[in-house]
């Protein structure tokens, strides 16, 4: 079945090239009497528009759709005339589906790299089942991506139009992070989560049914310069310093974060895994604590054993309350950065120093709380114990069994889930940490370190 079509007579002529060109004085339109159903709509300003009118069966009522804009070299007369020849092959319920399917990609190409950004969002932090039975954020790190794609993306490409951004835009962006252009200070690291972030935002937006771009943008990007990981290590006279220094009473931070500060050292444990302990995670008979897997970065369980060192800092710092490493009014543990704060100190808006942080007041080069993991673990190492069990303890998946066997990663991930014998292996590894954590900081300062500034 061919759709219908319908022509005015009053105007019906041979459509030529030359009747597009023509000026008007008003706006005009110009039915083809060879093609009926196309017209030309040709305005004052000098443009002709080719039309494609006819009358959806279905409802009865004229429709009409845009053909494309009169080009005597790309797109004629004729071109149009082909056009429709081909939509009136389709048949009248075919053609309303196609107009209805372009009609819905022309609004998903019509929204903003702003807009997408936001829906983006929504659907990161949309919460749906996983694996362990609790309802989380779809994607667990949204707070952050959701922070790049607002500081770097969205301020330069924002009232762009998502579907005309393009790699050269992308690169741009990139490469005036990198010399410190846009987003503050020069960073490689910044360029890197702002690429990785718009790349997961490009290619959603791709996937079908959403169809605001035909294809991310973010491909074959020149490469970023190479990032080394931190090495940053103490000593043990740092260690010492650092210690001692955490229980001065004239330190401008709380001494719940000095507290964190020490079981970070005494565990091995995240800053985002140790600070909101709660004490039902603390299981007294087994001497661990039960890190959920919604805190973990792997997001799985962590039984962390805890020596007598790490006991008695936890029972100090929680006193009374719930949380063993609380905020300000006590019912709340602390924030995220805390810890890092602590240490690096805080500045004002005009780059002034508002409070000094621990390192400057110790007298110690800068590091940060995980660089307190990265000593701990450098220091079981050079006390000769398990690799396999220093591994453990920083959360780190085994991937060789007992005998150097590589394991398959779906047999700690899926299949071995028994608990006991890594704990086991933990133990053997921090209990003789403390004990040497406690000779360090029990011996005198080398001569030429100081324990205040």
């Amino acid at each position: 079945m061919t759709a219908t079509t319908t022509t005015t007579k009053r105007s019906s002529v041979i459509l030529t090239d030359r009747a597009c060109q023509r000026r008007v004085t008003k706006r005009t339109k110009v039915y083809d009497r060879k093609c009926p159903g196309l017209y030309a709509s040709i305005i004052p300003a000098g443009t002709a528009t080719f039309n494609f009118k006819f009358t959806d069966k279905q409802t009865g009522k004229q429709r009409s759709t845009v053909l494309g804009t009169y080009n005597p070299e790309t797109f004629t007369v004729d071109h149009a005339r082909s056009k429709v020849y081909a939509l009136k092959g389709l048949g009248s319920v075919a053609l309303v589906e196609q107009l209805r399917q372009t009609k819905t990609e022309q609004e998903a190409r019509s929204k903003t790299v702003a807009e997408i950004v936001e829906e983006r969002i929504e659907w990161m932090k949309t919460k749906v089942l996983k694996r362990d039975g609790e309802m989380r954020p779809r994607i667990e790190s949204w707070e952050g991506v959701a922070r790049h794609l607002r500081n770097f993306i969205v301020p330069r490409l924002g009232k762009k139009l998502a579907c005309d951004v393009t790699k050269h835009d992308i690169a741009t962006l990139s490469n005036d992070i990198v010399a410190g252009k846009h987003g503050g200070k020069a960073s490689v690291a910044n360029a890197r989560h702002m690429r990785r972030a718009a790349s997961g935002l490009f290619n959603w937006a791709a996937e079908a049914g959403r169809d605001y771009v035909s294809a991310s943008p973010c491909i074959n990007l020149p490469k970023l310069d190479d990032e080394f990981p931190r090495t940053r290590v103490l000593s043990a006279d740092e260690v010492r310093i650092f210690w001692h220094g955490l229980d001065r009473s004239d330190l401008p931070w709380d001494c719940r974060t000095c507290f964190a500060l020490k079981f970070a050292l005494a565990t091995m444990l995240r800053s985002g895994e140790l600070l909101p302990i709660h004490r039902d995670e603390i299981n007294t008979s087994e001497g661990t604590v039960d890190i959920p897997a919604n805190r973990v970065k792997k997001r799985r369980i962590i039984n962390q054993p805890l020596s007598d060192l790490a006991r008695e800092i936890i029972t100090e710092a929680m006193g009374n309350y719930d949380y063993a490493f609380t905020g300000r009014f006590g019912n709340a543990p602390l924030a995220r950065q805390a810890m890092s704060n602590a240490l690096k100190g805080t500045k004002r808006s005009n780059g002034k120093t508002k409070t000094p942080g621990i390192c400057e007041l110790l007298g110690l080069k800068p590091f940060t709380p995980h660089d307190l993991r990265r000593t701990a673990a450098t220091m079981c190492g050079n006390l000769g114990l398990s690799e396999a069990g220093i591994s453990l303890c920083l959360d780190h998946q085994a991937s060789k069994d007992e005998h150097g066997k590589l394991l398959p990663a779906v047999t700690n991930r899926v299949y071995n889930l028994a608990t006991r014998a890594r704990v086991t292996k933990k133990r053997e590894v921090l209990d003789p940490w403390a004990i040497e954590l406690r000779r360090i900081v029990s011996e005198p300062a080398t001569e030429g370190q100081r324990l205040a500034a």
